[in-house]
């Protein structure tokens, strides 16, 4: 069983690590551009094996992808976080080619792979990811959804004071400013939310959560890691594993929601060959309304990147 994770920066490193960690893979292949990188990061992770008792090996590779090789899912966590001065055209463009280029040589190496993205713009690279692999949509989906879900479950496990262990939640739509969390399926240890907060403290959560990738850059100087990392694995996990775990994604729409050929995070079951079923919540006209808009702004972002084409 191997899993290979593209791109040893903090955010794939740290899927790295949870995977050899929880020994979600017999073995876990990091592949980086820049030289030596992702060979001492998987050394430093296989060295502390003894200390928290796994037998994951990990390997590294710089840019040699036939160590990655029959690869039961692949992590793309590869390209660069936008830069002072850089559009936001111009980080398309870039991390696209890189995308690109990552998903030739994944499907070159392991045709029968299940690829998760993780780099951003996560929609628009999940749709690159997609058209380089021309494998299914059950196949090719992005990160965003569990991470997202995350922080508004830790926000109110914290307003609330209880364990986030307890605390279910949906988020649907894009990465970013228009996702669309869904207080009306946010559950307490099966209490609906909204019987336990007002709707003011509610919203506020909901808005923080929007931004929560910004309040750390701010915070940082750079984009978070830990969060990130933790939710790839997760997702790996529930189709290395065949869990059959409700997470939300990004995936390609065919009408579900009454959207087409759009990249958007919305519930799913994920097993042992990707997206089971995509699953489609009865939402009402003002969820609906918020999709939309959702659905309207990744489709800007994908038609810069279908200008570039």
């Amino acid at each position: 069983m191997k899993v290979t994770v593209v791109g040893a920066g903090n955010v794939g490193a740290t899927c790295a690590d949870v995977l050899a960690y929880r020994e979600i893979a017999n073995e876990v292949v990091l592949v980086d551009i820049k030289e030596g990188l992702s060979e001492g990061k998987a050394l430093d992770i296989w060295q502390k094996s003894p200390i928290n008792l796994y037998d994951t090996r990990t390997i590294g590779s710089t840019n040699d992808y036939s160590k990655t090789a029959g690869s039961e899912v692949v992590v793309i966590t590869s390209g660069l976080p936008r830069k002072p001065g850089m559009s936001r055209d111009d980080l398309i463009e870039t991390n696209a080619g890189i995308v690109k280029s990552v998903t030739e040589n994944v499907v070159k190496h392991s045709p029968e792979a299940i690829i998760v993205v993780v780099s951003n713009p996560l929609d628009v690279m999940t749709y690159q990811a997609h058209l380089t692999s021309k494998l299914p949509r059950t196949k090719v989906m992005g990160m965003a959804g569990i991470l997202d879900t995350a922080r508004y479950r830790a926000f109110l496990a914290e307003a609330l004071d209880v364990s986030p262990k307890d605390i279910q939640a949906v988020l649907m739509g894009g990465h970013g400013d228009t996702m669309v969390p869904l207080p009306r399926y946010t559950t307490v240890g099966g209490i609906p939310v909204t019987e336990l907060i007002d709707e003011e403290p509610l919203n506020k959560i909901v808005e923080r959560t929007k931004s929560g990738g910004g309040e750390l850059v701010k915070l940082m100087g750079t984009s978070a890691w830990y969060a990130p990392g933790s939710a790839a694995a997760q997702m790996v996990e529930a189709i290395v594993r065949d869990q059959r775990r409700v997470f939300p994604v990004c995936v390609k729409l065919e009408g579900e929601y009454g959207i087409n050929n759009c990249y958007l995070g919305v519930p799913v079951i994920l097993g042992k060959n990707g997206i089971e079923k995509v699953i489609e919540l009865q939402l009402d006209e003002k969820e609906m309304q918020l999709l939309k808009t959702s659905e309207g702004h990744v489709r800007e972002v994908m038609e810069v990147l279908d200008k570039m084409s």
